[in-house]
């Protein structure tokens, strides 16, 4: 066991002096239950200021929602059990259901409020004329435990979460940069097959983690909207360069050279990347428009008459540009950002920034967690309104709330049982503090210090990530115990009773998501590969073209979400992960082709046709059937051949790069375009399908 480091051993002191002010407060205004205060600031403790004041907030609005949908609810349903049980357990499971959906700190509030629910209103079936005190004194509770907690991690040597985004965000940065480098130079695939899953996991974590950046204490706080442009910016560099990477290994197949000022201007995008990490603002405009111009040099004339090769060209050299713009706005983004950090005013938003809204969201996981979680609760209030069993209320507590806590995870039965085994072995500590040292203490100093040690050493171990969940388990097991100091039951057989029902409602949790909620790491991919393919096929026969940020922002979400899934698997996770980010190129070029094709109206008669092909595909796909692939390779080449007889502009420049791309992405071993389509071939090369 390694020795605590300056920061584990300072946040153990903070927790616990937040804790103690808490249960000082409680027992001066006389609260009924000063210990759930106790709980309530550890729970809410963490490393970061920033997160601490954002869970403060998110755990607050939770309580008053649950708190008050009770008041609402219990008098009117008190004199009808059933119907009681069953309006909690459809306001539980909404709630939980909103925040599997959320995937950010925030959905913390939506799941509080559903447990708070069940605090409230369980202890209350029996007595409902004392609900609104009953609410009360847990809102004033769970408050002083949050505001205790706030102010002490905000004011005792605050530790901001500067340093852990700053250090997400360039490394995100630089696996960009690296792969930006690989693709330019020719490098192997297994070095841009790393890199690429490496930005994809990076931007979804800094996406997550700079949730917390408007609550920090420090500088950093004044920089979030630059944040969340920058992340968009690495976000929508993705599909940019493996379309790149794509086009230089169909220039560079069998050994032909690229063009003669392709080279050249390739290495020098390249060496700048690197520089301009360093270089001033001004610097960087001049050699993005000095790049920008031969780049522009280098595009060749499209005409009717035009061949493959030169249609790679033309986009390959539009990527580039795409390429400069994203790395140019990037780097004006992080210096913006450090600006911020040294206390300069933040600057106006350069471009709009992404929802977290966009992440990856799956309706069917959320549901399943909500009913679960309602129906953990139904069982255990049968079994307590049959039994007419005195705890039984918390035991269906207890199956509410660990229903709640790991909600979102694949299969969530691990997590209850560490749970249910660290909270078992708490009861004996738990037993000689209330049962032998507490009855002999009578005043709040001598209480304080004779917690000190154990509330101490658990905290060092929260403060670890490896250790978190077993330490915060016997936290939980042990102030929760001695909340029965509060309501004066501490006595051997209300504290046999009280740990029973906390051990059977935990393990209600626990063999209810083995039953209904427990999915593999393999179901998990196949519904998000499943997600990814309904999504092209909406995009396909849409009528109007889609937020391609944010469809961007989705996929990579995906792609991280992915290898999660997958990485003790790693050959099947890095095929899956190709096919993933291939998706995302497809759907990027779907949505350039659907903004296009609506100002060419002389190749819209053309168009449509290809992507309602592809739209039958991917449906297909989605539902696990044969996909009809008949006629999309000659689709598309009807299409770049009305496209390139239109009348040369933007919206045919785009449509163009959209079919040269559909054409690399779904057929890459397809024969090369000719301007003058031949009779179909005897054989239709085969939209790939997904592994």
């Amino acid at each position: 066991m390694k020795a605590p480091t300056g920061d584990e051993l300072l946040f153990s002191l903070k927790a616990y002096v937040a804790a103690m002010a808490a249960l000082y407060l409680s027992l001066m205004i006389d609260l009924p239950r000063p210990f759930w205060s106790v709980t309530t600031a550890y729970i809410v403790s963490q490393n970061w200021a920033g997160a601490v004041r954002s869970k403060a907030v998110f755990r607050l609005g939770g309580t008053f929602i649950g708190s008050t949908a009770m008041v609402f609810v219990v008098p009117r349903l008190s004199a009808y059990p059933v119907l009681m049980v069953g309006a909690l357990a459809l306001w539980i499971g909404a709630c939980l259901y909103i925040a599997v959906l959320d995937r950010t700190p925030r959905s913390y509030m939506f799941m509080l409020a559903g447990y708070t629910a069940g605090m409230i209103a369980l202890p209350s079936v029996t007595n409902a004329g004392t609900v609104f005190d009953t609410a009360l004194a847990r809102v004033e509770e769970i408050s002083l435990g949050i505001m205790c907690a706030t102010l002490v991690h905000s004011l005792i040597l605050p530790r901001g979460i500067a340093p852990v985004v700053m250090g997400r965000l360039d490394a995100a940065v630089r696996d960009a940069r690296l792969w930006v480098q690989a693709v330019l130079r020719g490098d192997t695939q297994a070095r841009t097959a790393r890199d690429r899953r490496a930005i994809a996991n990076d931007i979804t974590q800094l996406r997550l983690l700079s949730t917390h950046v408007p609550y920090d204490t420090g500088n950093i706080r004044w920089t979030a909207r630059s944040i969340a442009a920058m992340q968009d910016r690495m976000a929508g560099l993705t599909p940019i360069v493996s379309s790149l990477d794509d086009r230089l290994r169909a220039l560079r197949a069998d050994g032909a050279p690229l063009p003669a000022d392709l080279e050249p201007l390739l290495d020098d995008i390249a060496a700048w990347t690197e520089a301009g990490r360093t270089s001033g603002d001004d610097a960087n405009r001049a050699t993005a428009a000095a790049l920008r111009h031969r780049i522009k040099e280098a595009m060749p004339t499209v005409d009717a008459a035009s061949d493959w090769n030169t249609m790679l060209i033309v986009s390959l050299c539009t990527r580039l540009r795409e390429l400069v713009d994203h790395f140019e706005e990037g780097l004006a983004l992080r210096r913006d950002i450090q600006a911020g950090l040294n206390g300069a005013p933040p600057p106006m938003p350069r471009m709009p920034v992404t929802s977290n809204r966009a992440l990856h969201h799956d309706h069917g996981i959320a549901l399943l967690s909500a009913l679960a979680a309602a129906f953990a609760l139904a069982i255990c209030c049968a079994f307590w309104i049959g039994t007419a069993w005195t705890y039984g209320a918390n035991a269906a507590l207890f199956a509410v709330i660990f229903s709640c806590f790991f909600a979102t995870q694949d299969n969530p039965v691990p997590g209850i049982m560490e749970f249910l085994i660290y909270i078992t072995l708490s009861i004996p500590l738990s037993a000689i503090y209330l049962l032998g040292i507490l009855p002999a203490l009578h005043s709040f100093e001598m209480v304080a210090l004779a917690i000190f040690p154990t509330a101490f050493v658990l905290g060092i171990f929260v403060a670890r990530p490896t250790t978190f969940g077993k330490a915060m388990a016997m936290l939980f097991g042990w102030t929760g115990t001695l909340a029965l100091h509060d309501t004066n039951t501490a006595d051997l057989v209300s504290f046999i009773d009280s740990t029973i029902a906390q051990n059977i409602g935990v393990a209600a949790a626990a063999i209810i998501a083995a039953l209904f909620r427990k999915i593999s790491a393999e179901y998990s991919a196949r519904r998000i590969q499943e997600a990814n393919w309904k999504e092209l096929a909406s995009m396909a026969g849409a009528e109007g073209p889609p937020a391609r940020a944010s469809f961007t922002v989705r996929m990579l979400d995906r792609i991280g979400l992915l290898h999660t899934r997958l990485a003790e698997r790693a050959k099947d996770g890095e095929q899956v992960e190709e096919d993933t980010l291939l998706d995302l190129r497809i759907g990027n070029e779907i949505a350039e082709l659907q903004r296009a094709r609506r100002e060419l109206p002389v190749a819209d008669a053309a168009i449509r046709p290809v992507l309602d092909g592809l739209a039958a595909c991917f449906r297909a796909r989605a539902a696990g059937t044969a996909e009809r692939r008949e006629g999309v390779l000659q689709g598309i080449d009807h299409a770049l051949e009305r496209v390139n007889g239109a009348t040369p502009g933007v919206p045919r420049h785009r449509a163009i790069v959209a079919l040269v791309g559909l054409r690399r992405s779904l057929f890459p071993q397809a024969p090369a375009y000719r301007p003058v389509l031949a009779a179909a071939p005897s054989a239709t090369p085969n939209v790939p399908s997904a592994s």
